[in-house]
């Protein structure tokens, strides 16, 4: 009986070669180091991603969650002028304003209709320039909605990490629907 002859590619280094098993997967001693070396460092960065998952606190959830919830705000309101001042706005030029801050309102932290885009100085230099904001804010978003972002201000919300988490994802995807023009 003759035995068929396969030829396989190498994972390690792409060449091809005849394997002596069915389960042999590289070519040499020398790419099964490099092979053995790869899948380790993997192995490591997986079980470190895992690691250091388990040690973040709700705190470093919530600052992650403020950085893809800017990001969304910032892809939302591109092209629009400031809210407080109307000056039009660069890339570079551009905060994510909250008119009631996280400091005295952190359940409207992530409330699309009290954040916006604000010039550098109008939220950094004149502390949101909150009497043009308010101003100009219900032009925005209209009264009614104005009316419920003050009476939500007196709503507790308590986040948990599994919602904090939730809140990542939704605005990944939202901001990605943005940017693929889906939105």
């Amino acid at each position: 009986m003759i035995k068929k002859v396969y030829q396989r590619k190498c994972v390690s280094c792409k060449d091809k070669f005849t394997p002596q098993n069915n389960t042999q997967v590289v070519c040499s001693v020398f790419c099964s180091i490099q092979f053995m070396k790869s899948k380790k460092a993997n192995d490591w960065q997986k079980e470190k991603k895992v690691l250091k998952e388990k040690l973040m606190t709700k705190s470093d959830y919530l600052n992650i969650c403020q950085k893809v919830f800017n990001t969304y705000i910032r892809t939302r309101d591109k092209g629009k002028p400031c809210v407080s001042c109307d000056k039009f706005l660069k890339d570079n030029d551009v905060n994510a304003s909250h008119f009631y801050s996280v400091g005295s309102s952190p359940n409207l932290r992530f409330n699309e209709d009290n954040v916006h885009n604000s010039c550098i100085r109008c939220n950094k230099d004149l502390h949101g320039n909150l009497i043009e904001y308010a101003l100009r804010l219900p032009n925005r978003i209209g009264i009614e909605r104005f009316n419920e972002l003050a009476q939500a201000r007196n709503t507790p919300a308590l986040y948990s990490i599994d919602e904090v988490k939730e809140l990542i994802a939704i605005y990944r995807l939202k901001t990605k629907e943005l940017l693929n023009g889906k939105a």
